[in-house]
């Protein structure tokens, strides 16, 4: 990647300084985490298996509905753009939006997961009638909320450490949100699922708050001057600008591959722990626990190799870990639990850096085309996209095509199994080697950025 105004290491940084300022603003992270895992996680398995309705129809309408969210983020993120303004008013206008996104999300979630009783025993139209609407007003707050996180966390600038701690903050409370999203549903049930989502949710908007204000103007160093084409009052120029950086659509498509390559294992585990492996339901937390746990006590390890080796190459590691570890899914079969609980824990460690490097690229490279206080918000609205469309593409291509192959919850033919473990290990290992690949050619053979 090329520096056409000053490398981020002479960028300013406003942010956050000590745990207590980075929990105020990371907290937010925690209860987002409880719609992005049980969304793919648990609601899928929760309706195949109690409501009786097919993975090629869950697949289909959760592709159906994020594709409908993924076109509205560069949207959300133009108008994150201008409630994001400086001074008193501006900055309570801001709260006040997403104080109404935490209200919308929690009436969805709960929507999602506890349909009226007559619809559960009608027919299965106003059952997926129903679903469609809680899973638009889930993903649409969703979105919005995500989208002002992010661009409010990408204008504290900084350089490469100080910009990983940024985002390591906020993904490692997201991570410990996902550990106690996976394991509340089958310790408490999904009631209370519901109301520590709510509860968390109130408190993470309370503490963001309070937490430091990105500072006015942008960053010191010689950036260049936004054009004219891209000022606030040419819409559709600053909406698209993003996307004409051609340092951004490289980390876009990296981004894309990468998450895909994530999505179709978080889409499946289930799938995979109960009929592939036949553990006990007790043990589930164990795995998704420790995959979680682990990335979380692994971001500190991946910001010291930050450190040593740059963002892109460090990424390029984490990338490479994976896929070994991953890999070894393909020889598990039943019985095999303390195995898969290794591989859980180790592909934990790989995650981490998927998690936090990401994200700190992108932020430097909004400080680096000059866009830092100005157009933050497009340029996470055009990520969320991204990030909705791989999941949405996983989810909606990985259920109908284990379905096609033979399998549906429960089979235990040796045919069906085998079909959900190659489309469980196999097609993820593939895409995140392609992903390895593009990193290289993008950034690595260019010097690392």
């Amino acid at each position: 990647m090329t520096y056409p105004t000053a490398p981020p290491a002479v960028a300013a940084f406003d942010g956050p300084r000590g745990w207590w300022q980075g929990l105020r603003y990371g907290f937010m992270g925690f209860p987002l985490a409880f719609v992005a895992l049980p969304l793919y996680v648990s609601w899928p398995n929760h309706w195949a298996r109690a409501f009786g309705v097919s993975l090629a129809t869950l697949g289909s309408l959760l592709l159906a509905v994020r594709l409908l969210d993924a076109v509205v983020d560069p949207l959300i993120g133009r108008w994150v753009d201008r409630l994001a303004g400086h001074g008193a008013v501006r900055e309570k206008a801001f709260h006040r939006f997403s104080a109404l996104t935490c209200v919308l999300l929690v009436m969805g979630f709960w929507a999602l997961f506890f349909p009226p009783v007559a619809l559960r025993s009608g027919s299965e139209t106003g059952l997926l009638v129903w679903a469609a609407g809680a899973l638009v007003l889930t993903c649409l707050a969703f979105s919005a909320l995500t989208v002002a996180h992010h661009a409010w966390g990408a204008r504290y600038g900084g350089n490469a450490a100080q910009r990983s701690r940024v985002v390591g903050w906020r993904e490692g409370l997201g991570l410990a949100g996902v550990v106690v999203a996976s394991v509340v549903p089958t310790v408490a049930g999904l009631e209370a699922l519901v109301a520590v989502m709510a509860t968390t949710v109130v408190l993470g908007w309370w503490l963001w708050r309070q937490s430091v204000p990105p500072g006015p103007g942008p960053a010191p160093g010689g950036l260049a001057p936004r054009p004219a084409a891209e000022a606030p009052g040419h819409d559709t120029p600053a909406l698209w600008a993003p996307l004409r950086q051609p340092g951004f659509r490289r980390l876009l498509a990296v981004f894309v591959v990468n998450g895909m390559a994530s999505a179709v294992p978080a889409t499946l585990v289930l799938f995979f722990v109960q009929d592939r492996l036949q553990a006990p339901a007790a043990l589930e937390p164990l795995f998704l626990g420790s995959y979680f746990v682990c990335a979380a006590a692994a971001i500190p390890l991946w910001l010291r190799v930050v450190a040593r080796v740059g963002l892109a190459r460090a990424w390029w590691l984490g990338m490479g870990l994976s896929v070994l570890v991953f890999a070894w899914v393909l020889w598990l079969g039943q019985g095999d639990w303390w195995m898969f609980a290794l591989v859980c824990a180790l592909s934990g460690v790989a995650l981490g850096a998927d998690l936090v490097l990401p994200g700190a690229l992108l932020n430097g490279l909004i400080a680096d085309q000059g866009h830092r206080h100005r157009s933050e918000g497009a340029y996470m609205g055009w990520w969320s996209f991204a990030s909705k469309l791989n999941l949405a593409i996983a989810a909606g291509l990985a259920l109908p095509l284990l379905g096609a192959l033979g399998y549906a919850p429960g089979r235990q033919d040796e045919s069906a199994l085998w079909a959900l473990t190659l489309v469980y290990g196999l097609v993820p290992c593939v895409l995140k080697l392609v992903a390895a690949v593009l990193l290289h050619v993008f950034f690595l053979r260019k010097g690392p950025p």
